[in-house]
């Protein structure tokens, strides 16, 4: 902690009060008795202060305040920071509810300049010293955009960009103060207070001391606590500049779709934390444009092909297809069927099972690289751009969390400060590590568990659906297209997307409770101990179907006569003849399209219904006065893990575009469609039905990062396993250059070359179909010896050669992969160049402006001895020298 530790115990002792039910404040009885604000002694206002606060108070007309002031009824004082709470009791007071339903009380806090500039040092706030004349950049990697969708100059760069340095009470001269009232913005304004309210005592229960404005509101004696709006977000404010207005016009209108964000005006008016989200966003979304056009590409490419499909050809042929008897695929009710009922399964197969799969498998690879590469650079110039280069993580997410210090008994001495902090022993953590490890491991099992369900339910009800679909006469005409696999595939589908739904919701409240009890130390432990628990787990719960398609479903089937069976009752799933990639697809697309369906339906509708039905319920006495901290009062709570569940959301989505992206090219496109209305739904939310945010900083996305190169690096090898072992391009291949017979169509003959014969004779009697038939053959997708083979049903050569030529598929792509990831990595710099120069320069200009500061105090404190000055001349001088050096 900076500052004069006598200086910060003196404000917090004038403040400590204010945060308890039964405020003690100073109030303004002069002004209203319904307003109270943090009252420090201050100095007689200098001339230049005292003009403009007259000015000012002019402009405010006293008996006509707006229903959308953010100022105390003298026109001057803005309210910084709102507290409400609920009281039933009707007592003799002075101070009366100031709300539509009579019991609500509301306390305005407003931080004076001393409170203000004394924690602007304690947080290492940064302030402006001199306007820059460093030039702003053009061009950024992959954002330059097109004129109509540009945004006017004046929304995207609201303010002008200067020279900055922490801000210190000593060196007040040195910042560029016009207006005491107006030189911290409201953004920096509530985050102080914040944090003055988040370290605030208020008792002291069994030998403990009570402080923080968190358990407060988790005790109910406040029922709220949050900054104002600037104003109202359809109309602009009278007399002065109203940005949450300006920013539903430029961004949070759906009509806006198409254009850029004005980041600078999210950062100044939300702060760094929430602004890095909607800058990754962005960028993920302009990212996602390329893959989008090149899976579009090789959708068409394989819409254009699929009549010219060669398999395709054969399975629909009656003469080849329709001759051959296919096995059974359940035992007793299902009957032997031919190939060609599965033609336009097998036109639909080529859609995304085709030549480009693979050139698109590796390409998703190396634009996962750039994608996180670039990132880096976009980071690296958005920490010059908002001022975060020297931000330190400690001044924020490592400091204490006030419940941590609650909670501790122990102390022990800090070996960097030198000073006693709170302290718990790893024993009084261990139980609840291993309650946390317990329920994660527990529930990731109950994930695992439900999708063995939905794979019972698949098996129990695929004959059921076979056995209907065969006896009815009106399904006839769409078996060709509705057939019992498609059947059982979409349903389960369809089951299991409602199971991880309703599982997810579950798991968040119990992690979040989880969490709290294990104590985490810092803001920092607590959101990565979050974000482990709820990652893992959401990984599990929205991925392990899809691996089972891909890497289970049908691998393991056996052959006729000695088929494997689940718990020896259900008989193992089989794929297609023309593989499980088709499945796969549609297994992905029901989960993902579902999920960002339901998702954005939830977050735009819950905000909206429930703010209505609040102000439906409160606005009782329609002539009073809406205010507009009542206003504010009235909307939905953004919370501190309302970022952490956007970002979850978006890593979820970025898991199933790299992941199976190689069974379903279109799913980039899909992401980008939805990121195009997810920014402006979290706008729109974030502007129109929650309360304003408390201000927080932050120069990176945090652990996501290391999530998503983790996830990046996984998925080249799923990829790679999916071309190889779900697709048929492998197969294909090997029959195309080892075994075809026709040099004018390599390709003719493959589908039957991929059949294998079983003697129905070989049947054992409880999985044979009791009809008598007049063929004695069946056919069944494997590589395997014929009946009068010697070692019949045994792996013939040719399933050994497409077990390696797979093999040496993935390794081979995976290498090339890796090896063009890892040359990206090293010849992409994570700083650009000009964003170097542009950090020097900056150093240099404000090592420059402090000198030329200090050198000019030094000057008059010192004129009347010229050695003394020349000495302290010199020393500066050599400081200035050692600095450029440095830099």
């Amino acid at each position: 902690m900076m500052g004069d530790p006598h200086l910060l115990q003196m404000v917090e002792e004038g403040l400590r009060n204010t945060v308890d039910k039964e405020f003690t404040a100073q109030m303004s009885e002069s002004l209203s008795s319904r307003e109270t604000s943090f009252l420090i002694n201050e100095e007689p206002s200098p001339a230049k202060r005292f003009n403009l606060f007259l000015r000012r108070r002019l402009m405010f007309q006293k008996n006509e305040q707006s229903k959308d002031s953010i100022f105390f009824r003298d026109g001057v004082r803005q309210i910084d920071f709102v507290l409400s709470y609920v009281d039933d009791i009707k007592k003799e007071t002075d101070i009366k509810a100031d709300s539509e339903d009579g019991k609500t009380y509301f306390v305005k806090i407003h931080a004076p300049w001393e409170v203000l500039a004394t924690y602007a040092e304690v947080l290492g706030i940064k302030m402006p010293i001199k306007e820059s004349d460093i030039p702003q950049s053009k061009y950024t990697p992959f954002s330059y955009m097109f004129g109509p969708v540009k945004l006017s100059p004046t929304v995207k760069y609201s303010h002008p960009e200067y020279f900055t340095a922490q801000f210190s009470r000593h060196r007040q001269e040195l910042f560029l103060i016009e207006d005491e009232a107006t030189f911290f913005p409201s953004a920096a304004r509530n985050r102080i207070v914040y944090y003055i309210l988040s370290r605030c005592p208020f008792g002291i229960e069994e030998g403990k001391k009570k402080f923080g404005i968190e358990r407060l509101l988790n005790s109910n004696t406040y029922s709220s606590a949050y900054p104002l709006h600037d104003g109202q977000y359809w109309k602009p404010s009278d007399n002065r500049l109203n940005e949450r207005y300006t920013l539903y016009q430029n961004w949070a209108r759906f009509s806006y779709f198409y254009k850029e964000q004005p980041l600078d005006l999210i950062k100044n008016y939300y702060g760094e934390k929430i602004g890095i989200y909607f800058v990754f966003l962005g960028f993920y979304t302009e990212m996602l444009f390329f893959a989008a056009v090149v899976g579009l590409a090789c959708f068409i490419y394989g819409l254009l092909s699929m009549e010219n499909n060669q398999s395709s050809i054969e399975i629909c042929d009656p003469n080849i297809g329709g001759q051959i008897i296919m096995c059974p695929l359940c035992d007793e009710v299902c009957d032997y069927w031919r190939l060609n009922t599965t033609c336009l399964a097998s036109k639909f197969s080529h859609l995304f099972d085709n030549e480009s799969t693979v050139f698109f498998a590796i390409f998703m690879g190396i634009w996962v690289t750039l994608f996180l590469e670039f990132w880096k650079q976009r980071q690296a110039r958005l920490e010059y751009e908002w001022d975060l280069v020297d931000f330190e993580e400690e001044q924020q997410q490592l400091q204490l969390r006030p419940e941590f210090e609650a909670m501790c008994k122990h102390k022990k001495m800090n070996p960097v400060t030198k000073e006693m902090e709170p302290f718990m022993p790893l024993y009084a953590r261990i139980p609840w590590y291993f309650l946390s490890g317990a329920t994660v491991t527990l529930w990731m099992a109950l994930v695992i568990s439900s999708m063995v369900a939905v794979i019972v339910y698949r098996l129990s009800v695929f004959a059921t659906f076979a056995s209907f679909m065969e006896s009815e006469a009106s399904l006839k005409q769409v078996k060709s297209i509705f057939t019992p696999q498609l059947a059982t595939s979409l349903t389960g589908s369809c089951l299991n997307f409602m199971v991880i739904l309703m599982l997810n919701f579950f798991y968040e409240k119990i992690s979040a409770w989880i969490t709290k009890m294990e104590i985490p130390r810092t803001h920092q432990e607590y959101e990565s101990s979050l974000t482990l628990k709820m990652f893992l787990f959401q990984f599990v719960n929205f991925y392990s179907s899809c691996f089972y398609v891909a890497f289970f479903k049908g691998k393991f089937v056996g052959y006729p006569g000695k088929y494997t069976y689940l718990f020896n009752v259900w008989r193992s799933e089989e794929c297609d003849p023309g593989g499980c990639l088709i499945e796969l697809t549609a297994q992905l697309t029901i989960i993902m399209i579902g999920r960002q369906v339901f998702g954005n339906i939830n977050e735009a509708i819950y905000p909206l219904v429930f703010n209505w039905w609040r102000r439906r319920r409160s606005r009782s006495n329609s002539e009073k006065l809406y205010s507009r901290w009542e206003q504010d009062h009235d909307l939905e709570t953004f919370g501190s893990l309302g970022l952490f569940y956007e970002y979850l959301e978006t890593v979820i989505q970025f898991g199933f575009v790299t992941l199976f992206v190689a069974s379903f090219p279109l799913a980039p496109l899909l992401a980008l469609i939805n990121n195009l209305v997810e920014i402006r739904v979290d706008a729109w939310k974030l502007t129109t039905q929650y309360r304003r945010p408390v201000a927080a900083k932050a120069h990176s996305i945090g652990v996501w990062q290391d999530i998503l190169f983790a996830m990046a690096v996984l998925s080249v090898a799923t990829n790679a396993f999916i071309v190889a072992f779900t697709s048929d391009i492998i197969p294909r291949l090997v029959y195309f250059y080892a075994y075809s017979q026709n040099s004018n169509q390599p390709l003719s003959g493959y589908v039957n070359n991929s059949l294998s014969i079983f003697l129905i004779a070989d049947f054992p009697n409880r999985t044979v179909p009791s009809e008598k038939r007049d063929f004695t053959t069946c056919r069944y997708r494997d590589y395997r010896n014929p009946p009068d083979h010697e070692y019949k049903y045994a792996h013939n050569m040719q399933f050994w050669h497409v077990l390696a030529a797979k093999m040496t598929f993935i390794i081979v792509m995976e290498h090339i992969v890796f090896l063009v990831k890892f040359l990206l990595a090293w010849m992409i710099p994570d700083v650009p160049k000009d964003v170097v120069e542009r950090i020097k320069r900056e150093k240099l200009m404000t090592v420059k402006i402090l000198h030329d500061f200090e050198l000019k105090k030094l000057k008059e404190n010192l004129g009347l001895n010229p050695d003394e000055f020349a000495k302290h001349v010199m020393i500066e001088e050599n400081k200035v020298n050692l600095a450029k050096s440095t830099i």
